[in-house]
């Protein structure tokens, strides 16, 4: 009998009642987080009144979303060393957001991307585009989360019809949308808190046993998952995925940059930067998620190659869920239905804390810049009609996602999660670098950057062999795609900054002044909001 087969034979009672103690826990702690959000700030930003290690701890919950757990211990598993790129594409891009935008955007925003860009450019404009940008990059994230559900409830309940799976993403995003109606911004954080720290626990017991069973030894462990490889030391070495051809180099180039520039324009980790008080603490928070997630990142590396050799390769392709299935196999085979249920309670709760950030986000990026900015022109009757219309907006969201998640749910995480990020690379960084840096920077280059850049990257996926055309892709029976490579960045992130350039200097709009107010407010932090306890 395979390990595929006996995890449908598994614990399904154990695992519900694992899970579900885990949600009762959360909302508890939800519901008392809720009793003090009464205004926009406690909403949208916690009070800002979250610490630097606080704030770490959650953005690393924010960041380690289902792509990394499952995503990335599948695609080391299966395809070895090219595999643990995308953990190291994800943490290298964490230097970016601390040495570029996090202290930066603290002084200078207020509860979204589109503050930052309103401070010196047109306000309607402006925030209507940021809030485009920031719906599309949680729209893809959100679709990786629930691909993820999907895939993990067909492992532990052995849900294999499409019926069964799209009821569970269902559940899952009904609970999300509880997160985030009933506890705003503090409600969220303290559940990616709660996760990061089970999830580093959970992760860092895996990585002993496994290590245990090989003697504590790196290079036993990995000449084993060799063994088990179908072609054998390829899992050691580059090119098991993106070496076969030239076109495969270049999908990893891109794959690379995406990821590289991709976390600095991720709205829900640039929000996080606003529920700290101080600029200061944004920066201490980027330090503590940096050696959280880099943490994280280093025991997959052992989890992934410790699946390949305890469990197979083609073992993990097989079963249900495909290579998202590596992590909840391993903890199968290591401490049977018991370690499964609790990793397996841990990756819901990494899904739930990751889609109510994106959730929260979106819905504050819609009701804040286009519901207050745009409709009513700054000229809300009273803050509590904003934080209205962001639940009502959190409710519409959390549908669409569970529509795209039953669509999306057999492909890998990792890689629509590497979308995601070529989106917000695409139609957000751009905007912000120059918005920051650039003094001739004005409305028409930002408008040009995020919606060109939106729109080429949209187009360049939608005609990829991501959706059409290969037996992975999204729509099988369908091929209209030309553009050969899986992830865009390559072509779309650079397009993006020349779009930028190229809308400004054609624009005769000059807004040098108030680029040198923008200047010293991000260098010094001078008139930046500041927490409402202070």
């Amino acid at each position: 009998m395979t390990l595929a087969q006996s995890i449908e034979g598994n614990n399904p009672v154990l695992n519900i009642t694992i899970f579900g103690l885990f949600v009762i826990g959360t909302l508890i702690v939800v519901f008392r987080a809720s009793r003090n959000t009464k205004t926009a700030s406690d909403y949208y930003a916690a009070g800002r009144a979250f610490t630097g290690p606080q704030n770490g701890t959650a953005i690393a919950g924010d960041y380690l979303s289902a792509a990394s757990f499952l995503g990335i211990a599948g695609a080391i598993a299966v395809y070895g060393y090219d595999g643990f790129l995308y953990s190291i594409g994800f943490l290298v891009a964490w230097l970016v957001a601390l040495l570029l935008v996090a202290e930066l955007l603290r002084n200078t925003g207020k509860f979204t991307m589109g503050d930052v860009l309103a401070f010196r450019m047109r306000q309607k404009p402006v925030r209507a585009a940021a809030a485009t940008s920031t719906m599309a990059v949680s729209f893809f994230y959100l679709l990786a989360q629930m691909a993820g559900a999907g895939a993990l409830v067909s492992l532990l309940l052995g849900i294999e019809g499409d019926l069964g799976q799209a009821v569970v993403i269902a559940i899952v995003g009904i609970v999300m949308i509880v997160y985030v109606l009933v506890g705003g911004m503090k409600g969220t954080t303290w559940v990616q808190i709660i996760k990061a720290a089970l999830l580093i626990a959970g992760t860092f017991a895996m990585t002993i046993w496994v290590l245990g069973r090989f003697g504590l030894n790196l290079s036993e462990l990995m000449g084993s998952a060799a063994e088990r490889a179908p072609d054998g030391d390829s899992v050691l070495n580059p090119g098991a995925k993106y070496g076969a051809s030239d076109t495969s180099k270049l999908d990893f180039l891109s794959l690379g940059i995406a990821l590289v520039l991709g976390t600095a324009g991720l709205p829900h980790v640039l929000m996080r930067f606003y529920t700290v008080p101080t600029a200061k603490d944004a920066r201490k928070s980027v330090v503590w998620a940096i050696v959280l997630i880099g943490l994280f990142y280093l025991f997959t590396l052992v989890l992934g190659y410790g699946a390949a050799a305890i469990v197979g390769p083609d073992t993990i392709k097989d079963a249900p869920g495909g290579e998202n299935s590596a992590a909840p196999l391993l903890a199968e085979a290591l401490g049977g239905p018991l370690l499964l249920g609790f990793i397996a309670a841990v990756a819901f709760a990494t899904i739930l804390a990751v889609v109510a950030g994106l959730t929260i986000t979106a819905s504050a990026s819609f009701a804040h810049d286009v519901y207050a900015n745009v409709i009513k022109r700054g000229k809300v009757d009273n803050k509590t009609s904003e934080v209205k219309v962001a639940r009502i907006t959190a409710c519409v969201i959390g549908a669409v996602a569970i529509l795209g998640g039953i669509l999306a749910k057999d492909q890998n995480v990792a890689f629509l999660v590497a979308l995601a990020f070529a989106v917000a690379a695409s139609a957000n960084l751009p905007t912000i670098l120059y918005s920051l840096f650039w003094k001739r920077f004005n409305t028409s280059g930002a408008l040009w950057s995020i919606y060109g850049g939106l729109t080429v990257t949209l187009v360049l996926i939608v005609f990829s062999p991501a959706v059409s055309g290969t037996e992975s892709s999204m729509i099988t029976g369908a091929d209209f795609s030309w553009f050969p490579l899986q992830n865009p960045g390559l072509v779309s992130i650079p397009v993006s900054f020349f779009l930028g350039w190229l809308g400004t200097m054609l624009s005769k709009e000059h807004l040098e002044d108030k680029h040198k107010e923008m200047e010293v407010r991000a260098l010094t932090g001078a008139g930046a909001e500041k927490a409402s306890s202070h």
